[in-house]
């Protein structure tokens, strides 16, 4: 029985949005499961597909919050 998980910082998609759809993750728990049923023939009644939401202040990249890291990444490739 596999198990999935998918950590991803609570933020919006898109205008007005402050965390991922119900819609997006059903269509993520949907892909998710077709990989595995696809790669490994395991059935998709088998698969656990689990979305843990992370605070972004609680995220760190490259050794800094992660919304800091990001602007250094823009100002980069400005």
């Amino acid at each position: 029985m596999p198990i999935v998980t998918v950590q991803l910082t609570r933020e919006g998609t898109g205008p007005g949005l402050d965390r991922v759809t119900a819609e997006q993750k059903a269509a993520i728990f949907k892909g998710m499961s077709q990989v595995l049923l696809d790669v490994l023939g395991k059935p998709l009644d088998w698969t656990w597909v689990v979305f843990e939401e992370v605070e972004m202040e609680n995220w760190g990249w490259g050794g800094m919050p992660v919304a800091d890291y990001r602007k250094l990444l823009a100002a980069r490739d400005g």
